[in-house]
């Protein structure tokens, strides 16, 4: 193998040995976002979310090599107005040293395509508004970036709050 050529990467279902890789990518995402002092996240913690009795949420995994570099996780939502579910990607990550060699295209046309196999109506993720790669990326994947709507977020101590 000539030494720039880029190793075959694996898309798979993530296992739940996976989980320990998942929650260092989530950390190296929330470092690049400049948002690492909000993660509380363990492989204990979100462990039962992926593979407990009821899973909340769905992981797929980029392997190089035997390891974990890439991951997008994803959860299905309902969209009143179609009267269909939706798939929803709430986080994808690709570690520096594997981007440019397709997997995050990889990663969401995986998701496109299990989205129209599950019959969904739509898929659908946010993106922060000064991260201009990843706006630029999307759309000329074909995404559209929703200019109007706003995302609304009620957490922690305001979550308690908010539900009296």
């Amino acid at each position: 193998m000539p030494t720039d050529a880029v190793p075959a990467a694996t898309l798979r279902p993530a296992r739940p040995a996976d989980v320990p890789a998942i929650v260092g990518l989530i950390r190296e995402l929330a470092a690049f976002e400049e948002l690492l002092h909000l993660v509380v996240v363990t492989p204990e913690t979100l462990a039962p979310h992926l593979f407990g009795p009821r899973p909340a949420a769905e992981a797929v995994v980029a392997e190089v090599e035997g390891q974990v570099v890439a991951f997008a996780l994803f959860f299905t939502n309902f969209s009143t107005f179609l009267g269909q579910p939706g798939l929803y990607l709430e986080d994808l990550y690709v570690q520096p040293a594997h981007r440019g060699a397709g997997l995050g295209k990889a990663l969401l046309r995986h998701l496109g395509a299990l989205a129209v196999a599950r019959g969904c109506g739509r898929f659908e993720w946010s993106v922060l508004d000064w991260n201009e790669n990843a706006i630029r990326f999307y759309e000329k994947m074909g995404a559209t970036v929703m200019p109007d709507w706003r995302i609304c977020r009620v957490t922690g101590p305001a979550l308690a709050t908010f539900a009296r």
